[in-house]
Parts: C-alpha cells; structure tokens; sequence
C-alpha cells in the first residue's frame, strides 16, 4: 500500500481559560418523599411546580404574635411525591451529561437531612435507577462506537490524561489480561440483585452532537470523606479478617491549571455501564465493610463518585488516536452524595461519635459559609476571602464555584413534622444558594482536521476489504488497482514452450517479448520519475505557499493574541468598573439611609428646638411679669419702710428728750441739795401740794425707771483711748433687699462668723439676722450687745438692743404692728418693747479658742425683768 508523506502535525500552546462574563445562577431543584405512614403529620405542601409551602406543626404553629406561620420557598423546579426517576434525570442530569461530552465539567450533590431521599435519588433501587446509574448509561450509549482501545489514554498522576501508542497500549492489555485477578469487561449484562436492571432498554437515552471524529475514554473513581479525612473506596489493598487495618487518608493537590485532585486516588477505565456500576458496587461494599469495622454511620459522611471522560481527536487519516497530549481534553462529572445536615443533638451519640458529627456539620457549616461569602461579593461588589479550605468538601470543589463547570443542587426534604426545624434550615440554606451565580463554562478549542476523517477510513477500508476478495489479493507494496493498470500496459507474452533442441525460433521470441516489456518499463519509470519531479515541484511550491500562509497565520494571531489581551484588559477594567459602581451604589444606599435618618433627627431636633423656644418666650414673659410683680413690691416695702424710719426716728427723739428732761431733773435735785446746805437762815418751805403743782408737759414715752446695776457687772473697756469699734457680723445667707435705709457702722470690723481676734479688737457688737414674718415678708433683726473682758481670758457679749425691720404693703396697712398704743386720754403710751434692758438682756461668754457657731450666735435667753 502507497502512503503519501504527510507533515508533522504542529505543537500547539496549552489553551488559555478564555474569561466569560456571562454568568449563570445555581440551579436548585427540590424533590419531596412520600411520607412513611398515611397517619403521619404533613408539613410541606406543593404550591406548584417551583413553590412549596412550610406550615408548623401543631406544637410549633404559634410565633410570639399568636399568628399561625407559614412560609414559602421557590425553586427551579419542584419534584413531588409522584416524580418518576426518569423525569427527576431529565430535568437535572442529562443536561450536565451532555456538557460533559461537549468538555464541560459539572456538579451534581444532594443535600437534605437523614432520611429524605438523597441516597436513593443519587443511586435509586433496581427498576428505579438514580441518577448516577443512568448518567453512566447515557455516556456509554453516546460514544459506544467511537472507544477507544484500553489504556490508549492513561492517567498521568497529575490530573491528566496521556496519549499512548498502539504498542504500549497493547502490552498493557496483554499483562492486564494475564492477569487472572482482575475481571475482564463484561460482554453481557451480569446478574446482581443490588444492581441488575437498574434501568430498562426502553428508558435508555443518548446525547446529540457526539464528535465522531474523536476518541474517548471512561475513567471513574470513588472518594468518601468522613471526619474531614479523604479515603479512596477504589484503592485495592490487603484485607486482613483477624486485625483490619484502617485505611489511609488522601491529601489534596493542585495541578497546573489550578483544579483541586485528590492525589494518589484510584482511577478505573471501564468501557461500560455494567462495568462502570460494579466499580460502584464495589466501592459501595468497602464503604459498608469500613462502616462496620469502625462503628460509624454511612449517612455521616460525604460521597463522591467522579467521572471522566478523556478524548483526543484522530489522526489525518482517521485511524489513530493523534499523538499530542495538548490535543486530550478532559471533562468530569462529580455526583456527591451529602451527609445529613441534622443537628447533632439529633444524632444522640456521645464521646467520639459526637465529635465525629460535630466534624461532619462543620463542614456543612463551611459550605454555607462559603456559599454566604460568594453571595455577598456578588451581590455587594465586595472582595471578600472565601474561606474554601477550611473544609474538604469546599476545597475540592472550589473551581465549580470559580468558574469551571455548572453546579446543580437537588434538595430533598422529609415532609413529617418531626423534621420541620432542620427543614426549615436546609430551605433557608438552598434559597440562598440560588443568589449565587457561576461564571458560565466556555467551549474548548477543537482540532483542526477536517471533519470526517473517521466515516472516510472506514469506506476505504471497507471498499479496500470487497476488492481483495474480488481479486483474490495483491502484491506486496502494491494496491489493485495499480497493479491491474501495469499488467493492462504490458505486451502479453508468447508461449514458452520449446519443441526441441533446435527450436530457435521461441527463444528469440521470448527475448524480443521481455525487451519490448523492458522498454516500455523504462518509459514508465521515465514517467513516473517526470511525473514524480513535477509533483515533487508541486509540493514545494504548496510548502512553500504553506509555510507563507503558516507565517502569515502566526502573524495574525499575534495580532489577535495582543486584541485578545486588550479585550482581557478592557473586559478586565470593565468588571473593575462595574464591581467599583457596585459598590458606589451600595455605598449611595447606606449613604441615602443615613441621610433619611439624619433628616428624621433634624426635624425632630427642629420640633423640639421650636417647642424649647415656645417654652422659652413663655418664660420670658412670665419673667417679665414676676419683674413688673417684684417692682411693685420693692416700691410698695420702700415707702413702707420710709415710713417705719419716719416713725422710729420721732420715736427716738421723744426717747432723747425724756432722757434728757430726768436728767434735768436731777441736776435740779442735786442743785437743790447743795443749796439747801448753804442758806441756814432760810426758812423751810412746806412742800407743795399735789394740787398746788403745775403739771410738767409729758413725752410720749413713760418717765425712765431708774436701773440698778447689772445682774454681773463686768469690767468695762475705758472708752478714753478712742472711738468704739463694731463687729459687724453678717452670715454668708442673708439675702439683699435693696431697701433704702441700711446700717451704716462706721469703723467695723465685718465678719461672716464672730471669732475671739474680732471681738478682742472691739468694743460693740452687731448681729443682722433674717427671718420671715407672719405675712410673708422678710423682716430684719439688728442684735446689738456690748464686748467684754473674761476673768477666763475671753470675750463675751452682752447684748442690750434689737432693732426690727420690716417692710409694709401699703395696701396692708391695717396689719401692721404698732409699737405704740393710745390711751384713753388720745396720749400715746410706750410698750414694754421701748425697755432696752426688757428687749435683749442676754450675755454670751467666749473663752479663747472657742468656735461660736451661727446657731448660737442668733439665739440668746432673755434675762428675767425686773419687778
């Protein structure tokens, strides 16, 4: 067979991620179970196909208003009790699937609490098959024909894929056959009880699109994250009955596109559903065996079974897998089975089991705080760090969120009452889920052969097969048709049987037949060597042309790789502007907020400033008015008291004028006596009668009673040295009342408190007290006394007066206190108050170092009057 040379196939750069702005919310599917018992207590009620209701049980319907509580929860699509598997796979699955075969990676978990359906929604039972059995039907069922052989592509430990040729590939099937262990693919469909006729023929599906032009290949693996702990189901190891070992945990990685792995995990090649579910099955039973060695739940932990699918374009000829790494394009599909999010008091274990659970709602916390944080950014334009490795669960899926594939989350719930609470939680937890938006996965970049090639290999290997057995075969190196064009040009031979020893005429003949084939051979090589050269021209005029159009091809894209880039840095600053007028308007809104709350408070400030100045004008005028009031008053006391001084001013001068007429009186006497003793020769005189008498012309005081000495007659200061000094004391509470007439002591010593250096320094002594008076009024007291020296060394004073201001309303005359009475005859007659010693007769001795307080200084006992 001639095959033309045909150049190398160009090594191309590995695809960068082209950046996509259009972003896609996560969908949320919910799917309600069929309660357990028809008597049970419904809490769930489907609205419609996107809305379910939640009511409260019965013990739980009051809120602290004593309204009945009833929410409502919208989803993508809402699955009832009577939701077929099949209509479940199409709505949510089958798209993700054929992504998946269009190199587009996706995510699929169930979420819900113990005893809702998740399980049985991802696996499903025999006739009833779930999601994850029949994803694997409709991959194999869609590229079925276009396999490539096993172990054409192998794993290279990294998170990728590795193109081996046909003869590493078939010594690994020969020892993987040789090996007796392990079980061949199954040609028929095997019988198992857990997993037979999981789905029947009639429900079986494909995907549309399919590349024949490609080859694929199925690799699967199965992980179990339990305790924040990664263990591979898939990993063959040593099984020892009598002292198992635990298994060992994963670590996660980073490849170099920066898509999380779990290193080190088991990834089996199976070219069908049969074979991929037994690896299931498989990996379902070491979980179950694992379970039971370490006493744990299987529903307290994360299961995940990932799917890939590896494929690479044929060759030009349409015959092999093409030998180019760059060229394998690896999507997958994760189908994660969630632990139950109910609480941990819940799960009534104690000691390390509830540790264990506590670990397990940990990571469902981690996941919704993931979740939180991503809806946040979004929705508020913030940057802020989600927090993806602080749990297992939400670091190996973290690219999903990113940006590398569609995520879809099936909420199962559990309509019975006993579970509304935790319920309540998972609804909360998916309505927010569905806010979050994941940037929408981009078509990868496809060879550049024509489309084709394999349906074109195989009509000329199937037209090349009818021919050969046409024709029974061909030469060596030379294909039918060729061959039957030489023997057609060729002259035919003559018969080559010689007759005899002398037969001289079949040699010649002979000779000339094979020179004439000899010649036209020539020619035909002559032929073949021009039509060779031309072509051979021909073909590097067209590499020449091509190597012009491959430069120019490279310039172009230089050129497009610097617009692409300034498309990167344009859509670049355009999410940067976009995330900045984001937050500008989040920031408009909280700013628009407080300015509505500052406006409330100003006009309620401006209310209560109006009502303060409203308060304040009524103060004013009743100020003004107290004024006016007050004015009166200190008008009316004024004239009052001009007529009180007016009174006691006449008063003291009938006192004066009384004083001085006894001691006129007795300068009289006393002239009288001396005279008497000098005339000895006068005649006595009878004394006059009373009749006979003039009556002397009386005061309006009564005639002064003679005092005797004082009740303690005390050593008097000489008033010889000078004038008398005062101690003026006026306590620190008396108010000013503005009068007109004051005291005015000359040389006084003034003194809020009387002290032994005051008084030593003095000879009188002055008290001004205050008090109110029956009316109302303030009256004032002047307490006067006398300073004298103590045997003791101290000071003590007498008092001998106290004079009374008070002022008067004109109006109120008629109350005013008299001080003088009016006899019968019209003579106005002096009271007992005009007797100095009566009014104050009180002696107060102060020894030095002696404190006097006010109490005593203004209160004194009176003296008894004499008879």
């Amino acid at each position: 067979m001639i095959r033309q040379a045909k150049g190398k196939t160009p090594r191309r750069p590995p695809p960068k991620k082209p950046s996509n702005n259009q972003k896609d919310p996560v969908g949320v599917y919910c799917r309600v179970r069929p309660l357990g018992a028809e008597d049970e207590e419904c809490c769930i009620e489907v609205i419609s196909n996107t809305t379910i209701q939640l009511h409260a049980p019965d013990g739980l319907k009051a809120n602290r208003n004593g309204e009945f509580k009833e929410t409502q929860y919208s989803f993508k699509k809402v699955f009832g009790i009577k939701t077929t598997q099949r209509e479940l796979f199409e709505d949510v699955a089958k798209p993700l699937v054929e992504d998946l075969i269009h190199c587009k990676n996706g995510l699929l978990f169930t979420y819900g609490v113990t005893g809702s359906g998740k399980t049985y929604t991802m696996t499903g039972s025999p006739g009833q098959g779930g999601l994850l059995p029949r994803s694997l039907d409709m991959i194999f069922n869609s590229i079925g024909p276009y396999q490539a052989k096993r172990y054409v592509f192998k794993p290279d430990d990294k998170n990728g894929m590795e193109v081996q040729n046909q003869v590493d590939a078939l010594l690994d099937r020969q020892k993987r056959d040789s090996q007796t262990a392990v079980p061949k693919t199954p040609t028929a469909r095997r019988v198992d009880p857990e997993f037979a006729d999981m789905i029947s023929p009639e429900e079986a599906c494909k995907a549309d699109g399919v590349d024949e032009d490609s080859s694929y290949s199925v690799f699967v693996s199965y992980i179990e994250i339990y305790n924040n702990y990664i263990y591979d189901l898939l990993e063959e190891t040593p099984f020892d009955p009598i002292k198992p070992k635990p298994p060992q945990s994963k670590i996660l990685r980073e490849d170099q596109n920066h898509n999380m792995y779990v290193a080190g995990c088991t990834e089996v090649e199976v070219k069908s559903t049969e074979e991929a579910f037994e690896v299931f099955w498989r990996g379902q039973k070491k979980r179950r065996i694992a379970n039971t060695q370490l006493n744990r739940e299987s529903s307290r932990s994360h299961s995940v079974f990932i799917i890939k699918l590896a494929q690479a374009p044929l060759d030009a000829d349409g015959d092999n897998v093409l030998q180019d790494k760059n060229q394998v394009n690896v999507s997958q599909l994760c189908l994660v089975d969630l632990a139950g999010s109910e609480r941990t008091s819940r799960t009534r274990a104690e000691g390390s089991r509830l540790r264990e659970a506590g670990n397990i709602n940990q990571s469902l916390m981690t996941l919704r705080t993931c979740i939180e944080v991503l809806r946040e950014n979004q929705m508020c334009g913030t940057n802020k760090m989600v927090p993806y490795r602080d749990s297992k669960v939400t670091h190996l899926f973290k690219n999903y969120f990113d940006g590398e594939g569609k995520v879809r989350m099936v909420v199962c719930v559990n309509p019975k009452a006993d579970d509304y609470e935790e319920t309540l939680l998972v609804m909360r937890f998916a309505e927010m889920t569905q806010e979050v938006e994941v940037a929408r996965p981009v078509d990868r970049p496809i060879c550049g052969f024509a489309a084709g090639r394999r349906q074109r290999n195989q009509a000329f290997k199937e037209e090349l097969t009818r021919r050969l057995e046409e024709r029974g075969g061909p030469l060596d190196g030379e294909s039918p048709t060729v061959l039957n064009q030489l023997l057609q040009s060729f002259p035919s031979l003559p018969p080559c049987e010689i007759s005899g020893p002398n037969d001289d005429v079949t040699l010649p003949r002979l000779i000339e037949a094979l020179e004439k084939r000899h010649k036209i051979r020539q020619m035909m090589i002559e032929e073949y060597n021009k039509t060779a050269n031309m072509l051979k021209s021909v073909l590097q005029e067209q590499d020449s042309n091509l190597l012009s159009k491959d430069n120019f091809i490279q310039e172009q894209r230089g050129k497009l790789g610097e617009k692409d880039k300034m498309l990167q840095n344009q859509k670049n600053e355009i999410d940067r502007l976009e995330k900045k007028s984001k937050m500008l308007e989040y920031k408009i809104d909280i700013l628009q907020k407080t300015t509505n709350i500052y406006e409330e408070d100003k006009r309620s400030l401006q209310q209560e400033l109006e009502s303060r100045e409203q308060r304040l004008q009524r103060e004013v005028s009743e100020k003004r008015r107290m004024e006016t009031r007050m004015q009166g008053i200190v008008t009316d006391a004024k004239l009052k008291w001009e007529k009180e001084c007016e009174r006691r001013v006449n008063a003291k001068q009938l006192e004066m004028q009384n004083k001085l007429w006894v001691k006129d009186e007795k300068l009289k006497q006393l002239k009288a006596i001396v005279t008497e003793g000098k005339s000895e020769n006068r005649q006595p005189q009878r004394p006059s009668r009373e009749k006979d008498k003039v009556p002397a012309k009386r005061s309006a005081s009564p005639s002064p009673v003679p005092t005797g000495p004082p009740v303690r007659p005390l050593h008097r200061r000489s008033h010889s040295a000078g004038g008398e000094r005062w101690v003026d004391h006026k306590p620190t509470t008396n108010v000013d009342l503005d009068t007109v007439l004051q005291p005015n002591i000359p040389k006084a010593i003034k003194v809020n408190a009387p002290n032994e250096k005051a008084l030593s320094k003095c000879d009188k002594y002055l008290l001004t007290h205050q008090e109110v008076a029956s009316d109302g009024e303030i009256q004032t007291k002047l307490i006067k006394g006398e300073v004298f020296k103590t045997r003791g060394g101290g000071q003590s004073v007498q008092f001998t007066d106290i004079e009374t201001l008070k002022q008067e309303n004109p109006v109120a005359a008629g109350r005013k206190r008299r001080s003088s009475e009016t006899g019968p005859d019209g003579e106005t007659m002096e009271g007992d108050w005009t007797d100095v010693e009566t009014r104050c007769s009180v002696a107060v001795e102060m020894r030095a170092g002696s404190n006097l307080g006010p109490g005593y200084q203004h209160h004194g006992y009176p003296k008894r009057r004499k008879p």
